[in-house]
């Protein structure tokens, strides 16, 4: 049975695999024992086999860490067969930024809402990208065909918000990069 404090968060399964993905790529977590606490630091309280079964459910497999320890990472978006774990976030906003010089349209504010368009078909996986780079001033995404609306903490922060989304946006002034 799960039980979780923070009312933000039901205490359905689809929440706890979400909660479990986001501790295993923001961290390295060895194992199930590590991960269990984690989850009760949330509030979410899980027996062992419950978590084995949610792990095989998402699945989630061993790898070697940088310091060559066995981690838990998560497939990666897309079915791929690769797999991620305790990304830094250099990386994810250097991903973030590759992905708005390719797919940003425009970005425009009002209030905390921010509304990003990009070219057919490519507003899920921009917001996906927005999702993963774990971007404390944003609440969440919600993504159509061609547009991403994201929604700011900050009452008044879109504007703020629509600027970073653009200046990721720019190209690298410089010399041209050779392939």
């Amino acid at each position: 049975m799960t039980v979780q404090r923070d009312s933000a968060r039901p205490t359905t399964k689809t929440a706890r695999h979400a909660r479990i993905t986001d501790l295993l790529t923001a961290q390295p977590v060895r194992s199930q024992v590590e991960l269990a606490t984690l989850l009760a630091a949330d509030g979410v309280q899980v027996n062992q086999g419950t978590l084995s079964r949610d792990l095989v459910e998402l699945g989630v497999v061993r790898v070697r860490g940088a310091d060559g320890a066995l981690v838990y990472a998560v497939p990666v978006e897309g079915g791929g067969r690769h797999v991620q774990s305790a990304v830094s976030q250099e990386l994810l906003d250097a991903r973030l930024a590759k992905l708005c010089t390719e797919l940003l349209v425009t970005a425009e504010s009002s209030g905390n809402i921010v509304i990003l368009r990009t070219p057919p078909g490519a507003a899920n996986f921009l917001a996906l990208a927005i999702d993963h780079s774990v971007m404390p001033t944003i609440l969440g995404t919600i993504a159509g065909d061609d547009t991403v609306m994201l929604v700011s903490r900050d009452p008044d922060g879109g504007a703020a918000v629509a600027e970073r989304f653009l200046g990721l946006a720019q190209e690298p002034q410089g010399p041209a990069e050779q392939t």
